[in-house]
């Protein structure tokens, strides 16, 4: 499942203005987010890395996606989490979200806000230091240490730090790319798993050749020397390079991502799980558990074949009332 940037004044977010349609239909509130870990807690969901589900092995063969052992008590069920665009976007300054991500007094992630009096304060502001919060007080609900994916674009930099070449005018420019750097490997020693959203948040299924190769050397050159290796990348809208079918050779987007370093490729399904290993490759379908999802399966009444979240938790009882309704997809 994932999310994207959490909504922490939902009066700000809600406000009636330009960007509203658009947080209502892909964002979800602190307050929802927390509904819906405590109602996957008490159903007997465990976080698990996407790393956890299969690993590249070599061996006599050659190198090979491999399924690994998730050890799980009876009855407890393991999901994977991701969060996409951790790079609190300029358009996003002032309606109610987290402007970073900092390293906190204790040495994990947390965030800063601006608040209201002009003052900027560090907490919970996130879904990371939230999501960290809740393991520490439910450490069962973590395997092994497991947190979730981050994913980020580029073209305004990472983590709320404005570290794309087009602010290499800014004064703070180069101590931006040094401090982005230094939160992400507090992120990669916390647990968390950090993934590519490509560079310009581009349908990487549907751009140019000549356009998608620069996108992703973009987000190699740009990003990947910011955050270190990674092997995940998360496809933007949840487009993917190709159809259900297993990648193959041919699929020349597939080779060029896989040349690049990745090997798990995540696009967007709202079925309960959609997993296919390949020979060297882990594919995912995500859920997103967004105010339009949760939005239309409350449309949906008791039609249970249209309902896709009762498995994890009832949108009725998560729903937010300070949202605008309809939630329509435009």
């Amino acid at each position: 499942m994932f999310f994207h940037t959490l909504v922490i004044d939902e009066s700000k977010a809600f406000d009636g203005d330009e960007d509203e349609k658009g947080y209502n239909q892909v964002m979800t509130t602190k307050d929802e987010f927390i509904k819906i870990l405590d109602s996957m807690y008490e159903r007997g969901y465990v976080l698990v890395r996407l790393h956890d589900m299969a690993e590249l092995v070599t061996g006599d063969g050659g190198t090979k996606m491999t399924r690994k052992e998730i050890l799980l008590p009876e009855g407890k069920k393991p999901f994977v989490m991701s969060q996409d665009d951790v790079c609190y976007y300029e358009y996003m300054t002032g309606d109610g979200f987290a402007t970073r991500m900092v390293v906190g007094d204790d040495g994990k992630p947390t965030c800063e806000m601006v608040m209201d009096d002009g003052t900027t304060q560090r907490g919970a502001f996130d879904l990371v230091p939230i999501l960290e919060e809740y393991i520490q007080e439910h450490p069962d609900f973590s395997y092994r240490g497991a947190r979730a994916v981050i994913a980020f674009t580029g073209y305004q930099g990472i983590l709320g730090y404005r570290t794309a070449p087009s602010y290499s005018d800014s004064p703070t420019y180069e101590q931006d790319k040094e401090t982005a750097s230094a939160v992400a490997q507090c992120l990669r020693d916390n647990g968390w798993e950090l993934a590519s959203h490509s560079w310009g948040h581009r349908d990487l299924g549907k751009v140019s050749w000549d356009n998608f190769k620069a996108d992703c050397d973009k987000w190699d050159s740009q990003v990947r020397s910011l955050i270190g290796p990674t092997d995940i990348i998360l496809f933007p809208f949840g487009a993917d390079i190709g159809d259900w079918h297993p990648y193959q050779n041919d699929n020349e987007r597939f080779r060029y991502l896989k040349n690049l370093g990745f090997s798990y490729f995540c696009n967007v399904d709202s079925s309960q799980y959609w997993v296919q290993v390949g020979n060297d490759f882990l594919r995912q379908g995500r859920r997103n558990l967004d105010g339009f999802r949760m939005w239309k399966d409350i449309e949906a009444g008791g039609d249970t074949g249209s309902r896709k979240l009762d498995d994890l938790f009832r949108a009725e009882d998560v729903f937010s009332s300070n949202r605008p309704t309809p939630v329509l997809w435009e």
